[in-house]
């Protein structure tokens, strides 16, 4: 009789994986993937950040915000987006999440007070399978679903947030491996410059990777990761040599615990 057992991976606790294979599957302690990308279609001759938006506002302290959108669509019996996780830093940097339910263009409050929004996600939506309007998180008076002060957004139909921004969590180092950048234009050849920016908590900030092209992709891996101190913000921007310019921009960093407890054997 022949055996018959369960047919498991040769690398099921990733002995014979690559490193980076490990990290996505969870098998590293303390190690985790950061994807973040965001667009702004809207680039003129002043810096701005990569996101529809432009500039987003940065809380001052932590808050309790507001969850909105521009389509009535997008409620809790809805054709549009129902449920949105917000993730983000409380007052120490920690991280901290909330599942928040939709109401269309009327403002939801957090239970949560954040001071930093890292990420939004729809889980769960109606028939059209994704938000039908911009999703906006922030504070102040909400008009037809947008917030005075917007923290972070999802534009329509993407289902995440489409802001170049994060925040490293305190007790975490961020590695950036990779950054990726496309600028164009409509019509016209002037040139158009994007940059990496980190800001720490002080508000001074550096410059990284610095890109100058017009109608181009570029990506920059860094075959030795940069280090980012734990509360530091990273974000993309670009500056058009003339007005109306697109901008994209994408990044990839691994986060890893700075104090790991662990056992051996």
């Amino acid at each position: 009789m022949a055996n018959i057992g369960i047919w498991r991976s040769i690398s099921q606790v990733g002995t014979y994986e690559p490193f980076e294979l490990q990290v996505s599957r969870g098998q590293i302690q303390g190690h985790s993937i950061v994807t973040v990308s965001g667009y702004n279609s809207d680039v003129d001759t002043a810096w701005e950040m990569i996101t529809p938006v432009g500039d987003l506002s940065y809380a001052a302290a932590a808050l309790q915000m507001t969850v909105s959108s521009s389509s009535a669509s997008d409620t809790s019996a809805g054709t549009g987006a129902r449920t949105v996780l917000i993730t983000g830093l409380d007052a120490n940097y920690a991280v901290i999440s909330e599942t928040v339910t939709m109401n269309g263009q009327t403002a939801v409050t957090t239970t949560n007070s954040f001071l930093r929004i890292n990420n939004m996600l729809v889980t769960t939506a109606g028939t059209g399978l994704s938000n039908a309007g911009i999703i906006y998180i922030g504070t102040g008076t909400v008009t037809s679903g947008v917030p005075a002060t917007i923290y972070n957004l999802i534009s329509a139909g993407y289902n995440n947030a489409t802001s170049s921004q994060y925040t490293v969590p305190a007790g975490y180092t961020g590695y950036l491996v990779v950054a990726r950048i496309g600028l164009a234009q409509d019509t016209g050849t002037s040139l158009i410059t994007a940059r990496t920016r980190f800001v720490g908590t002080n508000g001074i900030a550096s410059t990284g990777p610095l890109l100058v092209t017009n109608n181009n992709i570029s990506t920059q891996p860094f075959p030795y990761p940069l280090s980012i101190a734990e509360k530091t913000r990273i974000q993309g921007e670009a500056i058009g040599g003339a007005a109306n310019n697109e901008a994209a921009g994408f990044f990839e960093l691994v986060l890893i615990q700075n104090n790991i407890q662990g056992t051996n054997g």
